[in-house]
Parts: structure tokens; sequence; C-alpha cells
């Protein structure tokens, strides 16, 4: 009888490997066939004539997505006091951003108040307050600023001549 339980834990043993064996074949079938499927996609995503056009004008609009987020909402300026209004939160911010060690961030602000106020006393003022390194900054990110702000007041300017034509 001992004979008997002793081929039986063979058998169960040679059994079990089999289906272990068995089971990482199937995994590795598995992983292989993914591979192939991953690599087959992407070779005719990559084949696509219109690939790297799609994929630039992807990265264009998360960038235009990215620059208007970071630009504050800009008040109408025939308002003098939102026009005021802005120039001062502007200004807070900027000076906030600054005392945080956020620099490129208390830049931009200063930068949108002073092209909004267009005054160019506020420059005089913040080059006797901001260290040289700062108002460098500042001063090359003035053009960057004021296009950004005239782009973004183009379309506005150029709605009510359209319902004007209409």
């Amino acid at each position: 009888m001992s004979i008997t339980v002793n081929y039986l834990s063979i058998s169960t043993h040679k059994c079990l490997n089999m289906v272990n064996s068995l089971v990482k074949l199937t995994l590795a079938g598995v992983a292989v066939g993914f591979l192939g499927y991953c690599i087959y996609f992407d070779r005719k995503r990559r084949s696509d004539p219109e690939f790297r056009f799609k994929l630039a004008k992807r990265r264009k609009e998360r960038a235009l997505a990215a620059e208007r987020s970071s630009m504050p909402v800009l008040p109408p300026l025939n308002d003098r006091r939102a026009v005021q209004k802005f120039f001062f939160d502007q200004i807070q911010l900027g000076e906030a951003a600054l005392s945080t060690g956020s620099i490129d961030e208390g830049v931009q602000h200063f930068a949108f108040a002073i092209v909004c106020s267009q005054s160019p006393q506020l420059l005089q003022v913040l080059q006797q307050s901001l260290s040289p390194a700062i108002f460098s900054k500042l001063v090359a990110a003035l053009p960057g600023v004021q296009k950004m702000v005239q782009e973004a007041r183009a379309p506005a300017e150029r709605v009510p001549i359209e319902e004007d034509l209409e």
C-alpha cells in the first residue's frame, strides 16, 4: 500500500509541475501577443502620412491652451475703474509671488500691470524697487506680454464690426 501512495504523490507532483509550466507558457504567449499588438498599431500610426502634422497641431493647441490659462482676464480699455482694479490686482499678485520666491510668476504679473496701465513712471518705480536681475527679466517679458494682450483684445475688437455688418 505504501508503494501506491508514493506513486500517487509522484504523479500529483508531476501534474502540478505540468500545470505550472502550462500557466507560464500561456502567460508568456499572452505577453508576446500583446507586445506584437502594440508594435503593429504603433507602426500603423507612425506610417500615417498625417501623423506628424496631427502631432504638431496637437502640441501647438496644448501650448496655446497653457498660455491662455496663465493669462488673466483683461478689462475693457474704456472702463477706467476696471483697468485700475486690474492694475492694482496685478501689482499685488506680483508682489505676493515675489515674496513667495516665484520670480517668473511675479514678473508676469508686473508685466501685465505695466502693459495695461501704459505708464512709463511705473517702469521707473519698479526699476528702483526691484533687483537688477528681476528687472531685466521684467523688461525681457514686456514684449511677449504686450503681444499676448494685443492678440487677446484683437478678437474682442473685431466682434462689434462683424455684428454691425450683419
